[in-house]
């Protein structure tokens, strides 16, 4: 009779060892599942789908902070290349320093009104003279907002004789504003000034 009652008492203990356990794999499977879906989800939200010339480009979406090295970088190459990059054409001259002045401050407005004056474009035009700009490197401190940066590159005028090469310094500062089809990046360029620009080699055409 007392050997039963302690089988029962055993078998007992068994059956709820087994149901906490179950319980408890149960609630660390469900735990799981929760957590991949979460993931799941925010990586999800964070894909996005381009269309580009009839096709679907998966591209994801990332925190500003991760990419401002980068972004900035862009933000001032492609500055400098919409300024300096000329042919002798009136209309592509306009629209080359249309797209630089939405990504600076009035301080490029003013060089570009101070080279205007000087009849620097109309120079181009009636020399059939073209302009190019090379970067060599470009330097940003993103430690100090508003972000100070350096640029460095070749200026290549090219005349109908002749192939003058030119250093470039540059510098200035970087401040978010929003972002707009003009300024892709959210950067305006700040205090911007020419530190260097002298000629290095004159090549003979």
């Amino acid at each position: 009779m007392f050997q039963k009652t302690k089988n029962i008492d055993t078998a007992f203990r068994y059956i709820r060892l087994f149901s906490v356990a179950f319980l408890a794999a149960c609630v660390i499977i469900s735990l799981f599942i929760a957590y991949k879906s979460y993931q799941l989800s925010s990586q999800s939200q964070n894909k996005v789908f381009i269309l580009a010339n009839g096709k679907a480009l998966e591209a994801y979406a990332a925190d500003r902070k991760d990419n401002i090295p980068v972004e900035a970088k862009d933000h001032v190459k492609m500055f400098h290349h919409f300024f300096f990059s000329l042919d002798p054409d009136d209309k592509v001259i306009q629209a080359n320093i249309t797209k630089a002045l939405y990504l600076a401050d009035n301080s490029a407005k003013q060089q570009y009104d101070n080279l205007k004056e000087n009849g620097y474009y109309s120079n181009l035009i009636s020399g059939d003279i073209s302009q190019e700009i090379t970067m060599d490197s470009i330097i940003i401190n993103t430690h100090v907002y508003p972000f100070y940066f350096r640029y460095k590159g070749e200026q290549k005028i090219i005349r109908p004789t002749t192939i003058v090469t030119r250093n470039l310094i540059t510098e200035g500062y970087l401040r978010n504003v929003s972002r707009s089809d003009n300024n892709s990046h959210g950067f305006l360029i700040e205090k911007w000034r020419t530190l260097e620009n002298t000629d290095i080699n004159i090549q003979n055409r």
